[in-house]
């Protein structure tokens, strides 16, 4: 159908094309719109569309020529637009995403745009390797899919949907990580008292992640048990304090990152022994005391008057150093061995009993004490009457109870013959 001038110029399309209200164009390989230019020549009758001639300046408002010549625009085909391309990122994948390798990565990003956009992947801007990623798209979405994971896969993951001529993009950061290699070396530089200082350095395979910090082991060589010292260290070097005094030593150190410790460790080729320091102790002199002592006696002999046939008994106290002999005198007269009369010494307490005295035992007793500072003694007088009541000053009948007491135990008990 020829146009005329100044009337904007029509053509008839097939039926088999697709045609829609805003004059877009259709991309011939998806039946998507598209912004290349689309010939259409003069068909029969049937539906029409009518189609403006475009140019460069009017790509988003066609509009017509008022006349076709030689150097005229080609014809442009304009599909409708019933949502523009969008992506909706998943909020956990908006920063880094992080995996284990052998892990499975199975990201499911929706999008939306109507007619069915175009979603393509790449790999840090590179086409992605189908024989390791997987890629589906669907609908409303596009799943990438990695059976196992490896180091290499970590990444910069792009996801472009393409809808006309508009894009909308979505990236991913991929992280595949796994355990860090073991610290490449480790010696004991200093052992002192119960402390050991080691050092060590960092391991040339990090597992694709920071250190989190290095452990710390010990095990003394009587156990053999690992015992942490330390966790999550960030330094190079330590030292290890309050170890046994008497036991050996071993250390080893792991690195650590988000996978966990490192499969092995170094372990120090030397031990630490931790030795007893040696002390001297330095006693300063001092003057002893002398306890020596010339006999004193703090408890001298009372008098006293006895009843004939009752036993009496005379008590006194010395103090000496070193320890006094005891001798008994009456009437300046030993009578040491005499069976009539028995002496006791105990813990300075001296003791004399008179077995059932007569008129004759009366006199002056004495006690005398002696050691090679010196000599002390004591006397008093003892009478003997026969009356049935006397009044006795100082005989065991008016001494102190433990005095008393004391006499009581070494009184010998004797036999009628």
């Amino acid at each position: 159908m020829a146009g005329t001038p100044g009337e904007a110029e029509e053509q008839v399309l097939s039926p088999s094309l697709s045609t829609n209200s805003e004059n877009l164009p259709l991309e011939p390989s998806l039946g998507w719109p598209s912004m290349e230019a689309v010939t259409a020549p003069e068909v029969a009758s049937g539906p029409t569309l009518k189609v403006k001639e475009a140019s460069p300046a009017d790509a988003e408002e066609p509009q017509t020529s008022p006349r076709r010549g030689a150097s005229s625009p080609i014809p442009q085909l304009l599909a409708p637009l019933e949502e523009q391309p969008k992506i909706w990122l998943p909020r956990a994948l908006r920063q880094t995403y992080i995996r284990k390798v052998g892990d499975t990565v199975n990201l499911r990003i929706p999008f939306q745009g109507k007619p069915k956009p175009r979603a393509t992947w790449t790999h840090n801007s590179c086409a992605l390797d189908a024989s390791r990623v997987s890629v589906r798209n669907g609908e409303q979405d596009s799943i990438l899919f990695i059976r196992e994971a490896q180091r290499a896969d970590s990444g910069r993951y792009q996801l472009s949907v393409q809808l006309g001529g508009l894009e909308a993009t979505a990236t991913i950061d991929l992280l595949v990580i796994e355990r860090p290699g073991p610290p490449q070396s480790i010696k004991l530089v200093d052992v002192w008292d119960s402390n050991a200082t080691l050092e060590w350095t960092p391991p040339q395979d990090t597992g694709n992640a920071a250190l989190l910090g290095y452990t710390v082991q010990k095990a003394d060589t009587k156990s053999g048990l690992w015992f942490t010292v330390l966790e999550r260290y960030h330094r190079t070097s330590f030292t290890v304090s309050n170890l046994i005094i008497g036991n050996s030593y071993a250390f080893r150190v792991f690195a650590e990152n988000q996978c966990g410790l490192s499969e092995t460790a170094p372990i120090t080729a030397d031990l630490a022994h931790i030795q007893k320091a040696v002390t001297v102790y330095k006693t300063k002199g001092f003057a002893q005391r002398d306890f020596s002592e010339a006999p004193k006696f703090t408890q001298p002999l009372v008098n006293c008057t006895t009843v004939t046939g009752y036993d009496t008994q005379l008590f006194c106290c010395v103090r000496a150093s070193p320890k006094p002999k005891i001798v008994w005198l009456k009437n300046n007269m030993d009578i040491q061995g005499n069976p009539k009369y028995r002496a006791l010494t105990h813990l300075g307490i001296c003791s004399l009993e008179i077995r059932k005295p007569g008129p004759f035992d009366g006199g002056i007793y004495t006690c005398k004490a002696v050691n090679p500072l010196g000599e002390a003694s004591v006397d008093c007088r003892v009478d003997v009457t026969s009356k049935g009541r006397t009044h006795a000053f100082g005989c065991s009948h008016f001494l102190s109870p433990q005095v008393k007491k004391l006499g009581q135990r070494h009184k010998p008990r004797w036999k009628r013959a």
